[in-house]
């Protein structure tokens, strides 16, 4: 099976998105390549959601927040499957993307909204990060006959509300 390429899209691209690339590089082995970018990027990552991946051991030193017309690009890697992990991005025009990956919605909470003092936010940002987290380990999970594209649009979907 060849490796499986998965954008995550968020509005901002500085957290969740952020949060979802790096743990698909850290954890999908050969299996999956993790991406990441936003409708309306920041320019800028959220220095928590770097300050939780390095206490769970993984590098995202290179992350960067970018505008989601890059993957739309006939020179940008083809992706096998969009995920938008926030309401607003999974609710706007995306552009057409390349080959018709399969697309799913995994609403998770936006840590970067939680208004309170640096411990309220680091919890925030941790559980975004397990959520996400349990999400990613149910796909690496499946089968690999089950990551054709139309098993892969399924799954990726029912993710949406793990158990």
């Amino acid at each position: 099976m060849s490796q499986l390429n998965v954008l995550f899209l968020c509005t901002g691209n500085s957290a969740r998105s952020i949060l979802a690339e790096a743990l698909v590089n850290h954890l999908g082995g050969r299996r999956l390549s993790g991406y990441s970018a936003g409708s309306h990027p920041k320019g800028e990552v959220h220095p928590m959601a770097l300050r939780v991946l390095s206490e769970v051991g993984i590098d995202a030193s290179g992350a960067n927040s970018k505008p989601w017309e890059a993957f739309s690009a006939p020179t940008a890697p083809h992706m096998d499957l969009i995920v938008t992990v926030c309401d607003r991005a999974a609710g706007e025009a995306c552009p057409a993307w390349p080959g018709h990956p399969a697309t799913a919605h995994w609403g998770v909470e936006d840590p970067a909204l939680v208004q309170g003092n640096d411990e309220q936010m680091h919890r925030a940002f941790q559980n975004a990060l397990r959520e996400l987290q349990h999400r990613i380990a149910l796909l690496l999970a499946l089968k690999p006959e089950a990551l054709d594209r139309m098993a892969l649009h399924a799954a990726a979907r029912r993710l949406a509300n793990p158990v």
